[in-house]
Order: structure tokens, then C-alpha cells, then sequence
């Protein structure tokens, strides 16, 4: 059963290129893009990823909202790789107080990080 990764980015070309980059990268992976923090929220239960790489800086709900959400509603086994633009040591710290947060990376998602992820023992952990 291929794994299942959900973007959430509201920058397009972003969730475009990620995607890119999973599929030549990983092959037989279902990947579910969003530039709607709120709609894949509502997707999840739905689509039940394998992991959800998560932008911070979004508009109308952003990444500390969507993982706020994800507590307070028990969601916890949903594995998250926060990818962001941000280097501030500060978010680097607050996001790995979330339980279900594996890790904070830079954009732009680099194959390297992929292979560590999913040809790891991370993602079935």
C-alpha cells in the first residue's frame, strides 16, 4: 500500500514542487496538496496520511494553529514534519514541544530529507 503524504502550504508553487520531489523521489506515494490550512484539517481523518509536512506562515490559520487543532482534538497520531521558511530557533523549539511533530526542516524539501524519512524507521515508529 503506497504511503500517503498530505501538503499543507499556501504558496502553490511550493506544494507544487514538494510534490515533485516526493513522487520522483519516493515513486508509489499518494500525495494530497493543500494551500487551505482549514481544508486539509477537515481532509485528515479522511485521507489519514502517513505524515503531513506543514508550513507555519500561512494566512487565516497557520501551522501553530493547525497543530494547536491537532491536540486539542486528540490527533496526535498524525505525524507531522514541519517545512518552513522560518529559521528562528525560537519556532524550532516551540514546534518540537508537539508530541506528533518529528521534525522542523527549511524549505525547499530536499531528497535527502525524503530518504531519511520514509526509508527510516521514523515514519512506522
Amino acid at each position: 500500500m503506497p504511503k500517503k503524504v498530505m501538503l499543507v502550504d499556501d504558496m502553490e508553487i511550493a506544494n507544487f514542487i514538494s510534490k515533485k520531489i516526493i513522487q520522483n523521489t519516493l515513486g508509489d506515494v499518494e500525495v494530497y496538496d493543500f494551500t487551505s490550512p482549514k481544508l486539509a484539517y477537515e481532509q485528515i481523518e479522511e485521507i489519514h496520511p502517513d505524515i503531513i509536512l506543514l508550513d507555519l506562515n500561512m494566512p487565516v490559520m497557520d501551522g501553530w494553529a493547525f497543530l494547536e487543532r491537532m491536540q486539542a482534538e486528540n490527533k496526535q497520531d498524525y505525524k507531522v514534519l514541519i517545512l518552513t521558511s522560518s529559521t528562528s530557533e525560537v519556532d524550532k523549539e516551540k514546534g518540537m514541544q508537539f508530541s506528533n511533530v518529528l521534525d522542523f526542516c527549511s524549505k525547499p524539501l530536499n531528497k535527502e530529507l525524503l530518504i531519511s524519512f520514509f526509508l527510516t524507521e521514523k515514519l512506522s515508529a
